[in-house]
């Protein structure tokens, strides 16, 4: 058998048992990140799920964190979206120490961005008496809920949408700039429409982010039921004493995310038609 018989012969093993190797990575992955969720299910009973939503504080919890993650994640989709175009679309000195300092909070520990928080916009913050003045109170309120979900859900919008719009041709941008059409009508009616798979997914992420924030919310806005309470926080609260309770709201705040994920991603989907 000559060398190139040889390689032929080693390639097409390779090719036999390469398919397979990514087949089983697949499967250990799948079978590690779904098994928990599907345990979740397993260990809740129908009945159970039927009396924690009847439970005042667990349907208080849900809305509140159906509200305030709505109202964060519009605020993140209107100043983030024109901000990561700015960021994919200029070179200017700094830029890269602006990215990283807008990437920064993906990898805070959650404590850590509790106690920025406090430091920055606390009654004793940077910020804390400019806030006082206006009688603008954040610490312990709902609207400290918001503040804590765009802090923590911010980046992935930003890094995501950054992505998307880096990602389009430059030069239908620059076809639309001479017919004639302004900056704004351009970002509006060509980078967007282009950039939108990828601004649906950093949606969804950042959604994701924020129906599961617990610890910045915790330390900045406590957990006060009606007030400050989310899901998340609810479920703490009753894991000590009550963990088929807990479990059940694990269940629907799992449900309840994986709905409002897909309906995000058909939305973007409908869009592109």
């Amino acid at each position: 058998m000559d060398a190139a018989q040889e390689r032929a012969r080693r390639r097409g093993g390779v090719s036999r048992w390469f398919p397979l190797l990514l087949g089983v990575a697949l499967a250990v992955a799948l079978t590690f990140l779904v098994l928990p969720i599907v345990a979740i299910f397993v260990d809740t009973g129908p009945g159970r799920l039927i009396d924690s939503l009847g439970d005042p504080s667990a349907t208080d919890a849900l809305a509140l964190s159906l509200e305030t993650t709505t109202i964060a994640i519009a605020i993140v989709v209107l100043v983030g979206t024109p901000a990561a175009y700015l960021l994919a679309t200029r070179r200017f000195r700094g830029r890269e120490l602006v990215v990283t300092l807008v990437e920064l909070p993906l990898v805070l520990p959650p404590a850590v961005a509790g106690i920025g928080l406090l430091a920055a916009l606390g009654p004793r913050g940077l910020l804390g008496g400019a806030l006082g003045g206006a009688h603008i109170q954040l610490v312990l309120q709902t609207a400290g809920v918001v503040v804590a979900l765009v802090f923590v859900a911010a980046p992935f919008h930003l890094r995501q949408a950054q992505t998307a719009f880096a990602a389009v041709d430059p030069r239908w941008r620059e076809a639309s700039r001479t017919l004639g059409a302004s900056e704004a009508r351009t970002f509006l009616r060509i980078a967007i429409p282009a950039a939108m798979p990828g601004l649906v997914a950093g949606i969804a992420l950042a959604w994701g982010r924020a129906l599961g924030e617990f610890g910045a919310t915790l330390m900045f806005a406590g957990s006060f039921r009606g007030i400050t309470q989310t899901v998340p926080l609810a479920i703490y609260d009753r894991f000590a004493t009550d963990f088929d309770g807990a479990l059940a709201l694990s269940a629907i705040l799992v449900a309840v995310s994986a709905a409002l994920l897909l309906s995000v991603k058909l939305l973007g989907r409908d869009a592109l038609r």
